[in-house]
């Protein structure tokens, strides 16, 4: 799925926002509102297995049993901070995000897990407010779309991990085996918006998230950008017949 092509082909953008500032408060106020329904959905659209994903991705911080510090960016509802805590359980675990309310569900959710090992913060992933190298290792699951500078995100991601420390990014990115594409063109873009209008209520937040993947760089060159920016090692692993990518890179 070529992205620049495809940016064209899906409408645009839903939110109709041009200006990088104003494009992110209304991401913002899109996940305050999909809250409610947001793990929910994330078990739909994924047939339930992005759980496993988060399991997947965690695993590839390759930690050892120490106490170590972690950074969970884009927490959400903290999914992928349990399953960090869950394979290291020595692990303190910073679980961050930019919206308040998510951020208050995940708080929720680990009150009723007894979870006493995650921290919760609200911070913005162009400005990390933590100095350089005080975490162990770095994740995030399904954030690089939503930022508008994904080379800042993925330097101050680097910036705040300590040298040979990992930042593990799971995301969804363009399947590639032709048919396979092409059915998944028309589950992502056209039946996920319905599906998200009917149970979500919000028909405009999840025509937003499929085509933020038309504008987002595909694995292969979403490493180089990797590279790029500074990390060393860079490989992804490829899950879900294609559909997701778990990137890794050390620092």
């Amino acid at each position: 799925m070529d992205s620049m092509a495809d940016s064209s082909t899906h409408n645009g953008d839903p939110l109709g926002a041009t200006d990088p500032h104003a494009r992110a408060r209304r991401i913002q106020r899109m996940f305050a509102r999909i809250t409610p329904r947001y793990d929910l959905m994330n078990r739909l659209m994924t047939a339930g297995r992005d759980q496993h994903w988060r399991r997947i991705a965690a695993h590839m911080l390759q930690l050892d049993n120490a106490p170590r510090l972690v950074l969970d960016l884009a927490t959400g509802t903290g999914d992928l901070a349990f399953a960090v805590r869950q394979a290291y359980p020595n692990a303190r675990v910073i679980a961050a995000d930019f919206s308040e309310p998510i951020l208050r569900a995940g708080i929720r959710k680990a009150q009723r897990r007894n979870e006493q090992a995650c921290e919760w913060l609200v911070a913005d992933a162009l400005r990390l407010p933590f100095p350089d190298a005080c975490f162990d290792g770095c994740t995030n699951a399904f954030l690089l779309r939503n930022v508008v500078d994904l080379p800042l995100c993925l330097h101050e991601m680097r910036r705040v991990v300590k040298p040979g420390g990992r930042v593990v990014c799971m995301e969804i990115t363009h399947p590639q085996t032709p048919i396979f594409k092409q059915a998944f063109q028309v589950y992502f873009y056209r039946l996920v918006p319905l599906i998200g209008g009917a149970i979500a209520g919000d028909l405009s937040a999840y025509s937003y998230l499929p085509n933020s993947l038309s504008r987002f760089p595909p694995a292969e060159l979403l490493k180089r950008i990797m590279q790029e920016v500074g990390y060393r090692e860079v490989s992804y692993r490829l899950l879900g017949l294609g559909t997701v990518a778990v990137h890794v890179g050390v620092v």
